[in-house]
């Protein structure tokens, strides 16, 4: 694959761009394919490796500063990669451990950024709603390539597999240490503006509320997800 393929790759069905270090060492370090990778700087590229991630291989195609801005003016490198098979949402729902559900989730940064979060507590997966697409490489850029680390999924309608369905909602019962949800519930999280819809408050068993100072009436979504994942965490440890 050629560097001027990586604008095609972003639309191509199967593969997904990998934008910087991060996304590129993880991708790696959780099995990914990868088909082509460029850099204009490939001491630098090196030094970060052998710093940050000694137990990956890396090779790179050494191209222009200028080409290489010109598909992706962030990153000091850059990787078409396949788009790993990762068990499908009914195998995810079947197995155990919390599952984060985002509906209708805006910002794909945001929501890369919960992908992020819930590999590092541990989810059984993230799925999300709504028109935007999970695999977006705003999202991968957001999780630091962390999708490769569980599954990621967009549902055209949210299904529970039998699991208790769990909405954070401000006005739910505090969340605070000591409080008991099953280890395998859908906790369901909405948009930063308007929460969630009324059809997914009507659907959810119970609702929970992460405690918040007078006058604070909503937390980025990452923030919210993180907060909760590792209070449950420590309220089972």
């Amino acid at each position: 694959m050629k560097l001027a393929e990586v604008t095609r790759a972003r639309r191509t069905p199967g593969l997904v761009v990998l934008e910087g270090f991060h996304a590129v060492k993880h991708a790696l370090r959780f099995g990914g394919e990868l088909l082509g990778t460029w850099t204009a700087d490939p001491d630098e590229l090196e030094s970060l490796r052998e710093r940050l991630a000694p137990d990956i291989t890396l090779t790179a195609e050494v191209v222009a500063l200028d080409d290489l801005q010109r598909v992706v003016p962030r990153a000091q490198v850059v990787a078409v990669a396949r788009r790993p098979s990762q068990p499908a949402p009914d195998a995810v729902l079947a197995g155990t451990g919390h599952v984060v559900l985002l509906e209708d989730p805006r910002h794909l940064g945001n929501l890369g950024a919960v992908v992020r979060v819930a590999a590092a507590a541990g989810a059984a997966g993230v799925m999300t709603t709504g028109s935007q697409n999970p695999w977006h490489p705003d999202a991968l850029r957001g999780s630091a390539g962390l999708h490769f680390a569980l599954p990621v999924h967009h549902l055209r309608t949210i299904r529970t597999g039998g699991r208790e369905l769990v909405a954070l909602d401000p006005d739910g019962d505090p969340l605070a240490p000591g409080v008991a949800l099953p280890a395998d519930a859908v906790l369901a999280f909405g948009t930063e503006r308007d929460g969630l819809s009324e059809q997914l408050l009507t659907a959810a068993s119970r609702r929970v509320a992460l405690p918040m100072a007078a006058g604070v009436s909503s937390l980025n979504l990452a923030t919210a997800v993180a907060a909760t994942l590792y209070s449950l965490k420590l309220s089972s440890s």
